[in-house]
């Protein structure tokens, strides 16, 4: 039962991390025509939203998961899988799993945005030597 709810938790948060990914992207192709300029933004908006997974990682203990997405998306009635568990056993499972998943998540983006604070600083060295 884990694995499957393991496997709901990643589907949410990376439908989630998608949509910010594409406000990400778009706005560094508005920024196209300074390349460091549109680097730096995909730095600082990726590191909020590492921000706010390790935030939300934080706060899923202390949240009720039967008003989450991971709850909405369990498959079968209440009586089926994690929702027949006790409310206590049930809360436990899905914050317990979700905050797990949320830190992988924030890992991995915590990554992506020091690439491209990698990028913009090889960008600005270039102009800065290349004059």
């Amino acid at each position: 039962m884990r694995a499957a709810v393991r496997s709901l938790a990643d589907e949410a948060i990376r439908r989630a991390c998608g949509f910010a990914g594409l406000a990400i992207g778009t706005t560094m192709l508005a920024l196209s025509f300074d390349v460091l300029l549109a680097l730096r933004s995909a730095a600082g908006m990726t590191a909020i939203l590492c921000l706010a997974q390790v935030f939300l990682a934080w706060r899923a203990p202390r949240s009720n998961m039967r008003r989450s997405e991971l709850w909405a998306m369990l498959p079968g009635t209440p009586g089926d899988g994690a929702r027949a568990l006790p409310r206590e056993e049930a809360q436990a499972l899905l914050a317990g799993v979700l905050r797990e998943r949320l830190l992988w998540h924030a890992e991995r983006v915590g990554l992506l945005a020091m690439a491209f604070w990698g990028l913009a600083l090889l960008v600005w060295l270039g102009r800065v030597v290349g004059g």
